[in-house]
């Protein structure tokens, strides 16, 4: 069954790329990563924490254009296989996952670099294929280049699933106690520091009554998240059709008009 397991997370960790550079099913979000990963490891929950403090260390993070950044899906990917081949418990999972999903996300920067540089001569090849009107061979060169990305991630996966005991032995010789017990204390502060920013991203101010209704209902009520996410669609939807029925003139008035001033864009 391990066996089984390590096969299917490095098949993951190879398609996970692929999917990031076209189709984008499972993307490379580290809470989606996560939910498979931990139903490949048959841990879904602690999976899920540690996704989640990874997906709070992505926001706001993305790769325009050509520029490289931090393969947070990865360290997701490695931080959950090796933490739950490693540990029992939850805080002591999120600490490894964190030590060692961490500096291997931080290499996927090197390994992104190096497939993009890599794939440049394959485009080369292909394109030296084309001059020549070997159609077949261009479009054989051209298997390549996915071939290089998924072994971006694919091998450091492989060499955490084949090592990761050892790796996280020698961290823990190495590394001091405090600085895993800080590790966990971060992990557990991101959760309020994700929330922060995504408050920088939407209208707080005008609609505060609504934060502080959630707030109230969540922290003194004890209501599941799911549950306040189907009041505020309920109250969205209410304010919206009310919004829609009060100004059907001034609708109709302005769909010429496809500037929008005044509402939560503004802020």
């Amino acid at each position: 069954m391990e066996i089984i397991q390590a096969i299917l997370i490095v098949a993951l960790a190879f398609w996970m790329v692929l999917d990031q550079q076209g189709f984008v099913i499972t993307t490379w979000f580290p809470s989606i990563i996560g939910m498979i990963a931990g139903l490949i490891m048959g841990d879904v929950p602690t999976a899920m924490v540690i996704a989640g403090t990874f997906q709070l260390m992505a926001l706001g993070v993305a790769n325009i254009g050509g520029s490289s950044v931090p393969n947070y899906g990865l360290a997701t990917l490695v931080g959950i296989y090796v933490a739950l081949r490693t540990t029992g418990d939850i805080e002591n999972a999120k600490a490894i996952a964190l030590a060692v999903g961490v500096p291997v996300g931080m290499l996927g920067i090197q390994l992104d670099v190096l497939g993009k540089i890599l794939n440049s001569y394959v485009s080369h090849a292909a394109q030296k294929a084309l001059n020549e009107g070997k159609f077949a061979k261009m479009n054989r060169i051209f298997w390549i280049g996915p071939l290089i990305f998924g072994l971006t991630t694919a091998i450091p996966t492989l060499l955490c699933v084949i090592f990761g005991d050892k790796i996280v032995k020698v961290l823990l010789d190495v590394v001091p106690k405090w600085f895993t017990d800080g590790l966990s204390i971060a992990g557990s502060m991101l959760p309020v520091v994700g929330i922060a920013l995504l408050l920088q991203y939407m209208p707080v101010k005008k609609y505060l009554t609504m934060l502080l209704i959630g707030f109230v209902i969540s922290a003194y009520l004890g209501l599941p998240i799911l549950g306040i996410a189907i009041l505020g669609f309920a109250f969205a939807y209410y304010f919206f059709t009310q919004k829609i029925n009060s100004t059907p003139a001034a609708a109709a008035a302005g769909n010429g008009n496809t500037s929008v001033e005044g509402d939560e864009f503004d802020e």
